[in-house]
Parts: structure tokens; sequence; C-alpha cells
């Protein structure tokens, strides 16, 4: 088994993630530094250590969605200090971690397990899984800049995929657009709105996949239903 593979199967993160801790160091087998990703090990074999500490399979895969407050993280340990979401986490004995990013003052629906093949599966660029948001802005998205996003944009670095976007909704003095990408860019809605010249203030997303956050209050988390779990899986 290759080694990032093995490390994201113990918990440790997605790949990427454990990609990064086999880069910087911190990955040891039968005592010999590993930094090349293509390293295979064999399990009940090999060694395994991270940290120093032995790396072992997670037996029981465990799932949980939380919705995310402002004002957190969403990685295992912050080296600045930040609250991460895994602070928000009580009473789980499993190593789990959060499944893809919403940024630190982004809210909703957050994916928590140790399962790291359906990170896999839910975070690689080449599976394009829909994410949808609830964008609050003081002034309405015009037709001509739904448009824009409904055709792809063009945010520096990237043209995004085409989404699909719902016309703003007023409620009071603001607007709401619900919007849905198929790709998980680094700040990718942030950065489409200011394309537009469009300011975000509010940011919440609402389901991934054919997973809904519902009525889940801000800052608390539960296991998913099987129902739940089988409709995550399906979005892959």
């Amino acid at each position: 088994m290759r080694i990032n593979k093995y490390l994201a199967n113990c918990g440790y993160g997605s790949r990427r993630k454990v990609e990064e801790l086999i880069l910087s160091g911190r990955v040891y087998v039968n005592g010999v530094r590993i930094e090349d990703l293509g390293h295979t090990i064999q399990e009940g074999v090999d060694k395994v250590q991270v940290d120093q500490k032995q790396a072992t399979l997670e037996d029981r895969k465990v799932y949980y969605m939380m919705h995310k407050p402002q004002g957190y993280l969403c990685t295992v340990k912050d080296d600045r200090g930040r609250p991460t979401v895994l602070q928000l986490v009580k009473g789980i004995k499993e190593r789990i971690y959060p499944v893809g990013r919403l940024d630190f003052n982004t809210t909703g629906l957050l994916i928590l397990t140790n399962d790291g093949e359906l990170t896999y599966q839910l975070t690689h660029p080449t599976k394009h899984i829909s994410k949808t948001y609830d964008v609050k802005t003081k002034y309405p998205l015009r037709v001509e800049q739904k448009r824009l996003f409904q055709k792809g944009v063009n945010i520096g670095d990237y043209v995004t995929r085409p989404a699909i976007v719902e016309q703003s909704q007023q409620v009071a003095d603001k607007f709401f657009t619900r919007i849905t990408i198929f790709e998980g860019k680094n700040r990718q809605i942030r950065r489409m709105f200011e394309v537009i010249g469009l300011q975000i203030l509010e940011l919440k997303r609402i389901a991934i996949g054919h997973l809904e956050l519902g009525d889940l209050p801000v800052g608390k988390m539960r296991k998913l239903t099987e129902k739940e779990l089988e409709l995550l899986k399906k979005s892959r």
C-alpha cells in the first residue's frame, strides 16, 4: 500500500494533508525517514511512525457533520494558535479530521471523518463534487453577473466551471443568492464575487453533493445517518 493512502486510512487527514507530513520529514518507516510519496509499505509488517508515534489503521470508520461557526479554521492544528474546528469536537475517541475546508469566516456544512478513501473521493479535483452556498450581499446579483457565473469566471489562476445560480432574493435590505459550484479552489466563492465587484457579507455552505446541512445549530455536530452516508457516497 502506498504510504500516503496508509496514513490517510490511519486518520491523519486527506491524502494531500498526509503528503505534507511526508514531505516535511515527519514520517518514518522501520526507523528510516521517508520523503518519497510513492513509497509502499507492507501492512502488518512495516512499522510506520508520525512524529515518533505509531500509526495504526482505524478499525471503525465514523462520519459526522458539523455546522461550522465563524472564527474557526478547518485544520487539525494551527501554528499561529488560532481556534480550529477540532476544538469543537467532544466525546469522540476516534481521530477525525475535516474533509476539505471552509475559510475562517465562512459557516455551514463541514464533514468530519477518519475515512481516508471517502475524503479522497470528495476532495480530489477530478471528482467535481457539487457544493451549494447561500451568499448574503448588500446589492442584488445582476443578470449579466449571473450569466458570467453560469459561463465560468477567471479568478486569476483558474477559470471556474459553470455554476448553477439562483437569482437574488431580497430579505429586508439585504440580498441572498444560492450558488452551486463543482470544484473547491481556495476561497473560490469569495474570489468569484470579487471579480464581479460584489462584496460578500455572509457566506454559508448548505450542501455537499446530495447531503444537506438542514437545521443543525451553529457550532453543533452529529453523526451522519445511514441514509445520509449513502447520499454522500452517491455524490461521488
